[in-house]
């Protein structure tokens, strides 16, 4: 089964300079999706859309509004850019989210409440995309509410496991359930490969 085509979009989840090690809130490793997310780009792939976290400087998710994170990806600063070393020239789309200062946005598709759309699923149906590969940060936030959501929506999907990182080190759970939504857990390789098979 080809990854690759028309009806396939690649989304590049929230690779921005504050989630690669370094930046206010990095992943380990998180440096290192960057090489096989810049090669599947080269893909003939539908669309590739990017999402940026893009944050108010007060968004109640800062420690210093009383939520769970440090302040990161503030809306125009230098650690929301996407990273330099992420080959943009493919990318067709970027989309913005977590712009509600009083609600949160793992997902590529809406915020955590369900209530603001990104318009990430409109721009898809519009483009006839039936299958999503997606790559980026954090596996077991950003990346597992975005397959989550395109499920939901009835896409068919696959995360590049080696074009992502997760904060926890231990991912068993968050695999497993992945799995029984119907996601497929690829190394890049295989995607590539199906390509040429």
């Amino acid at each position: 089964m080809s990854l690759f085509g028309a009806n396939h979009a690649l989304i590049i989840v929230d690779v921005q300079n504050d989630f690669l090690p370094g930046g206010a809130l990095g992943v380990a490793g998180g440096s290192a999706v960057i090489a096989p997310i810049n090669r599947l780009a080269a893909q003939p792939f539908g669309v590739v859309v990017a999402s940026q976290d893009w944050h108010p400087a007060d968004h109640y998710s800062f420690d210093a509004q009383g939520g769970p994170w440090p302040s990161h990806c503030v809306a125009g600063s230098q650690g929301a850019a996407l990273a330099s070393s992420l080959d943009q020239r493919s990318i067709g789309h970027i989309l913005r989210k977590g712009m509600h200062q009083k609600c949160d946005s793992y997902s590529a598709f809406f915020d955590n409440d369900h209530i603001h759309s990104t318009g990430l699923d409109g721009l898809l149906r519009g483009l006839k995309i039936d299958h999503l590969v997606i790559t980026g940060l954090a596996l077991d936030y950003c990346v597992a509410h975005t397959a989550r959501d395109a499920r939901k929506l009835d896409f068919d999907v696959s995360i590049v496991m080696d074009a992502t990182r997760a904060i926890a080190q231990d991912i068993t759970k968050v695999c497993t359930e992945l799995s029984n939504l119907g996601v497929h857990l690829l190394q890049e390789k295989v995607v590539i490969s199906s390509e040429d098979s």
